[in-house]
């Protein structure tokens, strides 16, 4: 579990996330919903290898990533080192 100053410290590291309750959030804007699908596809192969799955949702043209660690209930690096691999597609 991070400290909330170490979260804070990761965060400035991120593109456009924000901290929310005790998770770190984006949303994407996609031009219709299949490229939303196509965006979270590639999320989920991403998070498949990491062992580490984010909370989705898709709005047509919106997508919407929350990631928190579940099982400690906190925000942990593992959230941070996927948040960079979903920001490099």
């Amino acid at each position: 579990m991070l400290t909330l100053k170490e979260i804070q410290d990761l965060m400035v590291e991120l593109k456009d996330w924000s901290l929310e309750s005790n998770s770190i959030i984006k949303d994407f804007s996609f031009n219709n919903f299949k490229e939303s699908l196509d965006f979270v596809n590639k999320v989920g192969e991403i998070a498949e290898k990491q062992g580490h799955h984010p909370d989705i949702i898709i709005n047509c043209d919106l997508v919407r990533l929350s990631l928190i660690t579940h099982s400690e209930n906190a925000i942990s690096k593992k959230d941070f080192d996927l948040a960079k691999e979903i920001d490099k597609l």
